[in-house]
């Protein structure tokens, strides 16, 4: 009777460790996407002579991106990488009354030891089209390209939903497709939310 009550023990010992229950957990971070809207007001920077004109005006940049990896590294610096990309909607009041509608490709590296707060680098580029020609002096084409790169945090509201601020700095230009191409820059303070898909 003991034989067989061991023997019993063992097995739901082994049902207890079965491949399903065995496993490492499943990834937090890979495979996760999320999307978001962020919006704010540009704030012209001038950085060379040719420069002249001061956008002032809104971005609205609706975002999707998927984590690429699971958190590398044990310090603070521990962090997840991103692949996404971000649509670019500027509404310029001056110097003139301009549009601007573009996407852009985004990597983002995410700081994951700090619980709820989520620190983030990212950068992208991409193309533009513009109505800049002519209301704008230092570009003479209407298709340009913007790059920009920045910093900002998430902090998780509820599992589902994130608030986001952030600065960036971005800078438009035609990559001498055709002249003038002083190019323009501007930084942009901006607050947003998102949510989780999957």
């Amino acid at each position: 009777m003991n034989r067989m009550c061991i023997a019993i023990l063992l097995c739901a010992g082994l049902v207890e460790l079965s491949p399903a229950t065995a496993e490492v957990p499943p990834s937090m971070w890979i495979g996760k996407q999320t999307v978001g809207l962020a919006v704010g007001g540009m704030l012209p920077v001038r950085l060379m002579e040719g420069q002249s004109s001061k956008l002032n005006g809104v971005a609205v940049h609706p975002s999707w991106q998927i984590g690429l990896t699971d958190p590398i590294g044990e310090s603070w610096w521990s962090g997840s990488v991103g692949l996404g990309v971000e649509g670019t909607i500027l509404g310029i009041a001056e110097p003139t009354g301009a549009y601007a509608i573009g996407v852009t490709p985004k990597l983002i590296y995410t700081f994951t030891s700090f619980g709820r707060l989520k620190p983030y680098v990212e950068g992208g580029g991409g193309p533009l089209w513009t109505n800049f020609d002519g209301p704008i002096p230092e570009q003479g084409s209407d298709f340009n390209f913007l790059v920009w790169g920045g910093t900002g945090a998430n902090l998780d509201i509820t599992a589902q939903w994130s608030l986001n601020v952030g600065f960036r700095f971005s800078h438009i230009s035609n990559a001498g497709t055709d002249s003038p191409n002083g190019g323009l820059n501007y930084l942009l303070p901006f607050v947003g939310v998102s949510t989780k898909l999957f």
